[in-house]
């Protein structure tokens, strides 16, 4: 018997906020990977502390009506997903809970409407991903793929059903590749990108020899892929031609294109982004009179859309690089009535000149952090709708509570989205009107 890791008879009662069952052994919480709620499991005990444990998945001995198979063989060592083996009725309707748990116990709100969750593409969603790479001497090969549920290995995978499918099948190809490189040892990531065409962007940390860029260049020509070099920082990256970075584009609203650079923030299910701009201008109810205030704006993924049916929007973004771009597929689109500003919106802006505009709407997508120091000294009194799209339930609850605990605004709405189905992340917007 091993007394280091002991097995324990347990019985799941909750899904914690990273995809993991949760038990109850005396006072301690067990969180236990690879577990549903409502069933009886055997779990093998990991890793005490003081106030709970970790433990992983030996034996379902109940298991629950929402259990499934997964799809990827690999989905019990990769920490790309972390709930395939949950039905995707079910993972939605966790998260919906999950969100609404965080809304009472850390702000003390709650909306007067729950929306509909949004769940669109399951398999082959990722347009966006970052793949480590390896070489593993006693594996005698290179291995490519997310991490392993501990963090300190890359997963040996062969495929990725949720990465983009020109991708995803390509995983055992691209460590073959690799593999044969003089730089295998000096490549740690592949940041992939994919749109109207796939682009890899590999981390070289040495140069590479000629041999090794007639290898890629066979490879690309193959498989229809194109390799992009990074040795240092994002504004090092170089074709592997040497020619001219490849630019990408997307579809939002219909007819508006949005075009970007491979390592650009783009939200990474493209499904989801169309229902979630969709969703964000009927709850904006903006019309030709509004004045629209697009913060954390990036590439112009909302101020766009929002341009085309208002009187004026101002995009604020702290990287100017995304900025320029923001600005140039305005352009590109015919649209005249936008203006953008670079902005550290982590710091109090107020005296800025674009934060005191005389605004009608709201529309914010701040990163985990929220957008508690914005609040500080927005929205204005002109403001009559605010929507908050948000990828941390726990700073969305803080927030609403700030602008409900302001007397001026009433918490219309609140639902989710599944922009990364099969993993524990949470996406959700918030409507906000003017009481």
């Amino acid at each position: 018997m091993d007394t280091r890791h002991p097995i324990l008879e347990l019985d799941i009662v909750d899904l914690a906020h990273d995809g993991r069952g949760v038990a109850r052994a005396g006072e301690k919480a067990v969180f236990v990977s690879g577990a549903l709620p409502g069933e009886r499991v055997r779990a093998r005990l990991l890793k005490r502390h003081r106030q709970y444990d970790d433990a992983e998945l030996a034996e379902v001995l109940e298991a629950s009506p929402d259990r499934v198979d997964p799809l990827c063989a690999h989905a019990s060592v990769c920490s790309g997903c972390s709930l395939q083996h949950q039905a995707p009725a079910a993972q939605i309707a966790a998260k919906q809970a999950q969100l609404l748990a965080a809304l009472e116990r850390i702000g003390k709100v709650q909306p007067e409407r729950v929306l509909p969750p949004l769940q669109r593409d399951l398999w082959a969603y990722r347009r966006k991903g970052r793949l480590s790479v390896r070489h593993v001497a006693k594996k005698g090969r290179v291995l490519v793929g997310f991490r392993e549920d501990n963090g300190r290995y890359v997963a040996d995978i062969s495929r990725c059903e949720v990465l983009d499918a020109r991708v995803g099948g390509l995983i055992a190809a691209l460590a073959e590749l690799i593999g044969g490189l003089s730089v295998r040892e000096a490549l740690p990531q592949i940041e992939v990108a994919a749109a109207e065409r796939v682009v890899l962007v590999l981390r070289v940390m040495a140069p590479l020899t000629a041999a090794d860029r007639e290898r890629l260049a066979a490879f690309a020509a193959q498989h229809g892929v194109e390799f992009v070099l990074q040795p240092a920082g994002i504004d090092s990256l170089v074709a592997l031609d040497g020619g001219e970075l490849p630019t990408l584009h997307y579809r939002v609203d219909g007819d508006i294109e949005i075009a970007y650079r491979p390592l650009d923030f783009v939200q990474v299910n493209d499904g989801i982004n169309q229902a979630m701009v969709a969703q964000a201008l009927e709850h904006l109810q903006a019309g030709p009179a509004d004045r629209v205030l697009d913060l954390y704006c990036g590439l112009g993924n909302f101020t766009l859309p929002i341009a085309r049916r208002v009187a004026s929007v101002v995009g604020v973004e702290g990287d100017a690089g995304l900025l320029e771009r923001a600005a140039a597929n305005t352009r590109a689109n015919g649209l005249d009535n936008t203006s953008f500003h670079v902005a550290d919106l982590s710091q109090d802006q107020r005296s800025a000149a674009w934060a005191q505009g005389d605004y009608t709407r709201i529309l914010l997508d701040p990163p985990r952090a929220g957008a508690e120091a914005v609040f500080s000294y927005l929205p204005g009194k002109a403001v009559e709708r605010i929507v908050y799209v948000s990828c941390h339930p726990a700073t969305l609850a803080r927030d609403a509570a700030l602008l409900c605990a302001s007397g001026q605004f009433a918490f219309r709405a609140a639902g989710v989205m599944d922009m990364f189905p099969h993993t524990a992340h949470v996406e959700s917007m918030a409507v906000f009107e003017r009481i």
